[in-house]
């Protein structure tokens, strides 16, 4: 029988050790999260426990050379070199969810406390003030108040639910979650603007990506509905601390309850300590309850994935069988920016995904090529919590057809890989991509356009009308604004018709040359993409 060498580098309760003392082929250490006794411990472990404190970066990896698997007891995968402890054959899992009703209740439970004034009448009383402050202490009801959950995943459906139960109408706003996935009929999905101009009280619970960044800041912060409170346990990175700061003072929004910040510790923040705040130090997954499930959970999945009987959770994509990860990996990044291309090119939601492969340089590629695309597809939006095992997962979530195909309609190129997204109003995208000697990737059609252009880097993407004076009007705009140009790639599909380019930029537009761009009298759409190199 093989026996396992366990690292475990933080709490975990007693009855999850428990399990693991029962468990006959596991032995295991407890150890800081920092310190020599670390490192030498790992010289000899198979598998690794830990949260954020230890950075499970390329140093640690290669100090632990049997580890087979990393741990973290937590949703967070920050610190973690996901790349290389896949190129180790490494498996990475995390904890996504646990925590779920205690987030949830502490979401409920800031609501509260804004609404009653609560940390205003416990301050007043310790003065010495009884009646004094009464009607400056005068807090507002839940019941008949409009509720805005922007996010409607396992939080914010937990949010909602004992939200309805308080009598609150509840709105949500979520792209990626149909009408069919709502739980409760009462809960009513609308388009952000609606929920930000209708509610008394805003809740988020979206993840943290680079859309997501400072979705409340001064601009939208200035539609919400006069005096609404906001309530945030989800990540500090979605609203801008400084714009949430002017508009709490001048009445725009009515109170902010906060449990996660911009910069942590929150030493600088700007909230903490703002009359109209209440802030609570990143607790809201901090109860008896959530801290036993999660270390039970963790201990099982671990001796499941060590055994090989089952694997939770696990957010890299293993070595394919007969296939080099190396060889593999230029592929798997021709596909991610395949489905970052489309996305951004994608004026509704996806509906149907179906991808083709050809040539013999592809030979057993369309399973992870099809990963990789749909992780392309999902990233804009959840961020690092998509992953090559749970693509295909979150792809079914959405609704999402995924189909393996023949005859989608390409160009003659002997080693390619085509996807063609179907959107909900049946409009259909279909793009092909290459390799060039097996490392580089190029996209070679777009639709009906012929192109060759690398996808990395900050990409303009332009729909135009075919006439004379296209490259010279744009390239006096971007001129102007100062941005250097790298490449242009323009491709029609007949003479005077419409045409398709991908500028490649040294660096992303500023939103107003962006818009301005767009006001261009030829233009028929504008976007934007940047995608990292491989």
């Amino acid at each position: 029988m093989t026996e396992y060498r366990l690292i475990i580098a933080t709490d975990l309760t007693e009855e999850s050790l428990a399990l693991l003392r029962a468990a006959g082929d596991v032995t295991f250490s407890l150890v800081p999260p920092s310190g020599p006794a670390l490192r030498e411990q790992l010289q000899e472990a198979h598998a690794l426990i830990c949260r954020e404190d230890v950075p499970v970066d390329r140093t640690l990896l290669e100090q632990a050379p049997r580890l087979r698997l990393v741990a973290r007891m937590t949703a967070s995968l920050g610190g973690v070199d996901i790349e290389h402890a896949t190129a180790r054959g490494i498996i990475v899992m995390h904890t996504p969810g646990v925590s779920a009703i205690a987030v949830g209740e502490h979401t409920l439970a800031l609501m509260l406390a804004l609404s009653r004034r609560l940390t205003t009448a416990h301050n007043s009383l310790r003065d010495g003030y009884w009646l004094l402050d009464r009607k400056r202490q005068a807090g507002t009801q839940l019941y008949r108040k409009t509720l805005g959950i922007i996010g409607l995943g396992r939080v914010g459906h937990i949010v909602a639910l004992r939200a309805l139960a308080f009598g609150m109408q509840v709105l949500a706003c979520d792209p990626y979650i149909s009408e069919d996935k709502v739980t409760d009929e009462r809960i009513e999905l609308v388009s952000l603007r609606e929920l930000l101009t209708a509610s008394d009280f805003i809740s988020l619970h979206v993840p943290a990506t680079r859309e997501t960044r400072h979705l409340l800041n001064e601009q939208s912060l200035a539609s919400l509905k006069p005096g609404a409170r906001l309530i945030n346990t989800a990540h500090g990175s979605l609203i801008d601390e400084a714009a949430l700061v002017q508009a709490l003072k001048s009445g725009q929004v009515g109170g902010a309850a906060v449990d996660v910040y911009a910069e942590e510790p929150p030493y600088n923040s700007p909230l903490v300590g703002l009359p109209g705040v209440i802030h609570t130090p990143r607790i809201s997954d901090n109860t008896a309850e959530a801290t036993q499930d999660l270390a039970l959970r963790v201990v099982e999945q671990v001796l499941d994935a060590l055994r090989d009987k089952d694997y939770r959770n696990v957010v890299n994509m293993p070595l394919l069988p007969g296939l080099n990860y190396e060889t593999v990996r230029p592929y798997l990044h021709l596909g991610e920016a395949m489905g970052s291309l489309l996305h951004t090119l994608a004026r509704h939601r996806v509906r149907r995904v179906a991808v083709e492969v050809r040539g013999e340089a592809m030979n057993g590629l369309i399973r992870p090529l099809s990963v990789a695309i749909l992780r392309g597809l999902i990233a804009p939006v959840l961020g690092d919590k998509v992953s090559y095992i749970n693509a295909p997962m979150l792809a079914a979530e959405f609704g999402w057809h995924i189909h393996q195909v023949k005859g989608l309609k390409t160009g003659e190129y002997s080693n390619i890989v085509t996807c063609q997204i179907t959107l909900e109003d049946g409009e259909p995208i279909t793009m092909t991509g290459t390799l060039l000697d097996h490392k580089e990737p190029h996209i070679v059609q777009i639709n009906e356009y012929r192109m060759n252009f690398v996808p990395e880097g900050a990409l303009l993407i332009l729909g135009s009308h075919d006439k004379p004076g296209v490259i010279g009007r744009v390239g006096s705009l971007l001129s102007g604004h100062q941005v250097n140009i790298a490449s242009w790639h323009t491709g029609r599909a007949q003479p005077g018709g419409h045409t398709l380019t991908v500028v490649t930029l040294d660096e992303e537009l500023p939103a107003p040359v962006l818009e301005e761009l767009r006001q261009l009298d030829f233009i028929r759409h504008a976007h934007q993409v940047t995608i990292a190199r491989s």
